[in-house]
């Protein structure tokens, strides 16, 4: 049986970790922490795990934690987790962190669009963590950086024309758009109901989201060249659910079937990624609880581009069950284990 702890765990991503590790045979959950709501039972901070944990939130105190844990997820918010991961790393534990603290390769690129890293000597350790671009390293990794919601949608939305060449890579254009979970479980003004029910804006517009980094440094590894792309995230009132619509010029002929054919041979094997037959398109709707990543694709003959549309749910692929299927990875357990449920309809 391997021990985890969970660290933040009074987020909406620390709940959902909760959620799919109670259904995980391997696994024992032996610490679980929050800052906010120490002292207080699990289950009186997230009454959906009511008589599953009996646990008490605890202190964070890495040295304690570390004494109940093999693994630990750390779902803090950036910077919080560079103050405590070295600290899980020196004691022999591994980490599989969920903010953005490890995603990147370079320190300078982090510091750009974030703040000064703490201990950028832990970059050349860290891995990034999407299976189907880094599986192999993923396994024998000590660290891994959990990947954002929105670039994972993007990034195996555009994985197999990226690796087969068929795009103009200077041409890529991601519209995406988010439920409110997205943004964390704070209190904020602009996240309250009446300020996003029956509202629908875009944010960050203009080059300035921080996924970009992330999503421009995978995909410039898959092409094998550097990549810029334009990116602009939305709000919608929902829940939980990504839907990426992404737009690429084709860089030669080729049909609606075509395309589909290649994403489902490229994809053939992977437990998550459900290609659609030829000019379907997926819905948030039918992703949501799951850790599938669907993906459509449709040529328009008409301006020689291709239209990519991924749904994916934000807290289970796009965080929590990404961590899991990590997890699974890196101790060798079935990588679906855990991970079966079928999405919720309606």
């Amino acid at each position: 049986m391997l021990n985890v702890a969970v660290v933040g765990a009074s987020g909406y991503t620390g709940v959902e970790l909760l959620r799919l590790l109670h259904c995980h045979p391997e696994v024992a959950v032996t610490c679980i922490t929050s800052e906010q709501s120490a002292g207080r039972p699990v289950a009186d901070v997230f009454p959906t795990l009511r008589g599953r944990y009996a646990q008490v939130l605890e202190n964070l105190e890495p040295v304690r934690v570390a004494e109940k844990a093999d693994l630990i997820f750390t779902a803090l918010p950036h910077k919080a987790a560079m103050e405590v991961v070295p600290t899980f790393l020196k004691l022999g534990r591994r980490v599989i962190d969920l903010s953005a603290d490890y995603r990147f390769n370079d320190a300078a690129v982090y510091e750009q669009w974030y703040e000064p890293h703490m201990n950028p000597e832990n970059l050349k350790e860290a891995v990034y963590g999407l299976p189907e671009v880094r599986r192999v390293k993923i396994g024998d990794a000590q660290l891994v950086g959990n990947p954002g919601c929105y670039p994972t949608s993007v990034i195996l939305g555009l994985m197999p024309l990226l690796k087969k060449g068929l795009i103009d890579t200077t041409t890529i254009i991601a519209d995406s758009k988010s439920g409110v979970s997205g943004a964390g479980r704070g209190a904020k003004v602009e996240n309250l109901y009446c300020e996003v029910n029956d509202g629908f804006k875009a944010y960050g517009v203009g080059g300035v989201h921080r996924h970009i980094p992330e999503i421009e440094q995978e995909l410039s590894f898959l092409a094998g060249e550097r990549i810029t792309i334009t990116f602009t995230p939305h709000l919608v009132p929902m829940d939980r659910g990504i839907l990426s619509t992404i737009y690429a010029r084709l860089s030669g002929s080729a049909t609606t079937a075509d395309l589909a054919k290649i994403y489902v041979d490229f994809y053939d094997g992977e437990p998550f990624v459900r290609v659609l037959s030829a000019g379907s398109v997926p819905s948030t709707s039918h992703v949501r609880g799951s850790n599938f990543c669907d993906i459509g694709i449709v040529v328009d003959c008409r301006t020689g581009r291709v239209v990519v549309v991924s749904a994916i749910d934000n807290l289970v692929k796009g965080a929590a069950g990404q961590a899991v299927q990590n997890m699974n990875i890196m101790y060798g357990f079935p990588e679906a284990l855990g991970l079966e449920g079928l999405p919720l309809f309606p």
